[in-house]
């Protein structure tokens, strides 16, 4: 007799699915968007700067990455969209001037952050300092060695008072950097350009600095401010050149001669790095999901209003014959069980978007969180952190129910209970807003301020206070308001052009691209790649074992 449990199918093949062949069409587009989106992003400064960083004898950040890690095709990028469509009067700043992400190295799993010198010869920006604190925060919660390709001009002096004083500022590096280092953090940085002012700290508050002959320097001051300053003349080399660094003042660890061979060192460091500890968590063999990842272009609409059955983009994410349904007739607005994902054991919180009918033979509606749902889900998140499962919460949410009957059955207490569970989870936890993510519900789903290990969005994705035909109307209202107070009269025509106005000007805020631009989200990504990008987080994750016990705090029953 076999010791394991039946197969538990989940999700339906394409031929049965509604609207499948117009979804997929309408998806596709959104697809070409992406691509092309990303692709110009991926040009950095254009080809005109490429070519001239090739003149100086100098990769670029994204070839440098290109030549340090295993396979590029696993290199998993983090905050391509950075910056997008942000300091357009400074003449933009395509991913934020800095190339990161998780790539194997030499076998061994890294944080990889490189400057890049073809967007204002890798300048700061302050969504700069954000998305390098955030390849520092990965590290650290996941103890992961990080490697910094140094190439950088230091602050962008215009927009210096958004990035010098505060918490979350440019000096929080450095003192990561010391955390990281006391934390037995392995950080190797190479000087493959400029590196100056404040930013000298970083490669050299690393276990080891490399730095290249003739385009590496580094110092306090660069030869013009070191002239004004104390009238001294001396040239880049002199100064803080790899000579000068390598041999008088005994700054950095190696002198390379190219850039090649510079990646080629730090591979060779990053084989020599001794074992690293274990979370343990679990993984079998890898299975293929029942159904062809592919497929998911035909299931989500691209129209948020629109109903579609979770479980269908379940299927095609997780190992098939592994979904285990926990409390699978009860609170059906949101979906909960054990799956596995490329092998890892993991837990799933998931919104279901078509109409359901309770035990109850009630009606609930779809992407709304009702309280048996949140009961339902909080149990289940209390279940994961006791038997240490990652959780992963695909996220299509329209918020918690409302109403006289939602207020008096405890909806409140109910949504309160989900949103402490999750927030005091000490298992990973990993996000993919898949399509609406409005108000509580992006909370209450381990939206970004509840420290998902990893989150990301498809295209589909929208992430609001609510949702943008009912927040025009509001913001409609109050604008119509003020106006016939100042004694304005409004006729219908001008309130339907300025209802158009503000849905068009709210809907472009709930874009994915507004909140990868100001990394709300990590990456927006292919949902094709949403099951490799879990499995690259979750063993990223199981490289720190330090997972402390779960204290659910005072929860109201």
């Amino acid at each position: 007799m076999s010791d394991t449990l039946p197969a538990r199918p989940i999700g339906s093949p394409a031929s049965s699915i509604n609207d499948f062949a117009e979804r997929k069409q309408s998806y596709e587009s959104l697809m070409t968007q992406l691509r092309v989106q990303s692709g110009e992003v991926m040009l950095g400064g254009g080809k005109a700067r490429i070519a001239r960083e090739h003149s100086r004898g100098k990769l670029t950040a994204r070839e440098r990455i290109a030549a340090l890690v295993d396979e590029v095709e696993q290199f998993t990028e983090i905050g391509t969209f950075a910056a997008y469509g942000m300091y357009e009067e400074e003449g933009g700043c395509p991913a934020a001037g800095t190339v990161m992400g998780l790539g194997y190295v030499s076998g061994r799993l890294c944080m990889i952050v490189a400057n890049d010198a073809t967007v204002k010869a890798g300048a700061w920006f302050p969504i700069t300092a954000k998305k390098n604190l955030r390849a520092q925060e990965i590290a650290l919660e996941n103890r992961l060695p990080i490697i910094y390709l140094v190439d950088s001009a230091g602050v962008f002096l215009p927009l210096q008072d958004d990035i010098f004083p505060d918490k979350e500022h440019f000096g929080r590096i450095f003192r990561n950097n010391a955390v990281l280092s006391s934390r037995g953090i392995p950080q190797i940085a190479a000087i493959m350009g400029s590196c100056v002012a404040g930013g000298a700290y970083l490669p050299i508050m690393s276990d080891e600095a490399l730095i290249v002959d003739g385009t590496g320097s580094v110092f306090l001051a660069g030869p013009f401010l070191v002239r004004a300053a104390i009238g001294e003349d001396v040239d880049k080399e002199t100064l803080g050149g790899a000579s000068t660094h390598s041999e008088i003042s005994g700054v950095t660890d190696y002198k390379m001669p190219d850039d090649h061979t510079c990646l080629r060192t730090i591979r060779e460091l990053v084989g020599r790095l001794g074992p690293y500890p274990s979370a343990d968590l679990q993984r079998s063999d890898p299975v293929a999901p029942a159904f062809d990842p592919q497929e998911l272009y035909g299931i989500v609409p691209t129209d948020s209003g629109q109903p579609y059955d979770m479980h269908d983009v379940i299927s095609r994410i997780i190992d098939a014959d592994s979904w285990l349904p926990y409390k699978e007739e009860y609170g059906k607005t949101l979906l909960t069980g054990y799956a596995r994902v490329d092998g890892w054991s993991v837990g799933i919180v998931a919104n279901q978007r078509t109409v359901v009918r309770t035990a109850k033979n009630e009606m609930q509606v779809g992407g709304v969180i009702y309280s048996d749902s949140a009961d339902k889900a909080a149990r289940f998140v209390m279940n994961c952190n006791q038997k240490r499962v990652p959780l992963v919460f695909l996220q299509d949410v329209t918020g918690f129910m409302v109403g006289t009957r939602a207020e008096h059955g405890g909806i409140i207490k109910d949504g309160a209970k989900m949103v402490n569970a999750v927030a005091n989870s000490v298992v990973p936890k990993f996000t993919v807003v898949v399509g609406n993510s409005y108000g509580a519900g992006n909370y209450a789903m381990c939206g970004k301020a509840y420290d998902p290990r990893l989150i990301c969005a498809w295209p589909t994705a929208k992430i609001a206070v609510m949702g943008g035909s009912q927040a025009a109307k509001t913001l409609l209202q109050i604008h119509v308001s003020k106006l016939e107070k100042q004694g304005r009269e409004i006729d219908d025509n001008e309130r339907r052009n300025m209802l158009r106005e503000i849905e068009e000007k709210y809907e472009a805020h709930a874009s994915p691209y507004y909140a990868a631009a100001r990394l709300w989200v990590d990456e927006i990504i292919d949902p094709v790649d949403t099951r490799a990008w879990i499995s690259t987080g979750i063993e990223s994750a199981n490289h720190n074992p330090d997972i402390p016990p779960f204290n659910p705090g005072v929860i109201q029953t």
